[in-house]
């Protein structure tokens, strides 16, 4: 399997501004960075407009409120790196924040048993899906979106379409309610589960495989490489994160109800799509699904300070959504003609 030895930025064409000069490299900077550089923009500008945004209140606000959706995107760039697409990062949350409370509040479980067999549940289902994909050859839109209305019926049918309410131990509480040099813990959760996801991807021979099977993947198992493994070990991995950040949102609010959970998927998905415009511009990458996501917080809580609306934040999401596809389309032809460029020159 010589082909997984390659590094993951084989393919990418460098541009130093001593050798292409200084507008092909500020170009590509400004491709490669630029999200980067409006979120900047954006904090530079709001701090300045609004006296109440340059605040820790803010800075804790905006961390506690997005943490669950960055780890709802992260868990959803997992599939998209191998081409495709989990609809259960929306679904998922409303069984599993409901199921780790009743499993306490009603079976009488302790706190790390719910969650254990929770996220044991969630692996399976998880594994469900990826088969139903890798397997059964079903598109991965349709698999989820069908898995996760039945999943959805489920949380309907377990809670009576009625809360979960309950007295949970402080233990269970502290899991989102810490703080860690002043900031919510579910931000550490995003930072640490950020950094394994990009020293997976970035620096390992999983994460290379994992790329092959997304941008070819004839090309990947002319290669060698396991297509249905690659395939169904991402969704074991997002349903598995997914369930997580439900135990986290159960934590946050103490009740359980089927209402929680879809708002949540756009997000998490524009996250994922907006990533993919950045840092790495053309495919899904970790960094650029968090700086997506602080897009989308900044510019949010901006404009809600501002004094906008209640229907600003599904209007921004949306319309992010339908821009981030767009530039990460464009962005992805272009990577495959420097691709192509560059094996050309090579042969």
């Amino acid at each position: 399997m010589a082909q997984t030895n390659i590094k993951s930025t084989a393919l990418e064409q460098p541009v130093s501004i001593t050798r292409d000069g200084f507008l092909p490299w500020f170009s590509q900077m400004l491709t490669r960075y630029g999200l980067l550089w409006l979120c900047i923009l954006l904090v530079i500008l709001f701090s300045l407009t609004t006296e109440s945004f340059a605040s820790m209140l803010t800075l804790n606000a905006i961390l506690e409120s997005k943490s669950k959706i960055a780890l709802l995107a992260l868990a959803a760039t997992t599939t998209m790196i191998v081409g495709k697409i989990d609809l259960n990062v929306g679904f998922g949350i409303v069984l599993w924040h409901i199921l780790v409370i009743t499993l306490q509040v009603q079976f009488g479980f302790s706190w790390q048993m719910s969650i254990l067999i929770v996220l044991a549940i969630a692996a399976l289902y998880g594994l469900l899906n990826g088969i139903l994909v890798a397997l059964a050859d079903i598109d991965s839109f349709v698999a989820t979106l069908g898995s996760g209305t039945v999943l959805y019926a489920i949380a309907l049918w377990h809670s009576g379409g009625r809360q979960i309410v309950g007295d949970l131990p402080d233990e269970f509480i502290a899991l989102n309610s810490t703080e860690i040099f002043g900031l919510p813990i579910s931000a550490f959760y995003v930072l640490i589960v950020a950094i394994i996801m990009w020293l997976i991807t970035e620096h390992t021979p999983t994460g290379r495989c994992m790329y092959a099977v997304g941008g070819n993947p004839t090309a990947a198992r002319l290669n060698g490489i396991n297509i249905k493994k690659y395939t169904i070990v991402p969704f074991v991995v997002s349903s598995v994160l997914t369930a997580f950040t439900g135990i986290l949102i159960s934590a946050q609010q103490g009740v359980g109800q089927a209402s929680v959970g879809m708002d949540y998927l756009l997000p998490a998905l524009v996250g994922a799509f907006l990533g993919s415009t950045t840092i790495r511009p053309g495919r899904i990458n970790v960094w650029g699904t968090v700086v997506g996501i602080a897009i989308l917080a900044i510019g949010i809580s901006g404009i809600q300070q501002f004094g906008g609306a209640f229907w600003v934040e599904p209007l921004f999401n949306g319309t992010t959504l339908l821009l981030s596809i767009t530039i990460a389309g464009y962005a992805q032809r272009k990577r495959l003609l420097n691709q192509k460029s560059i094996q050309k020159k090579s042969s």
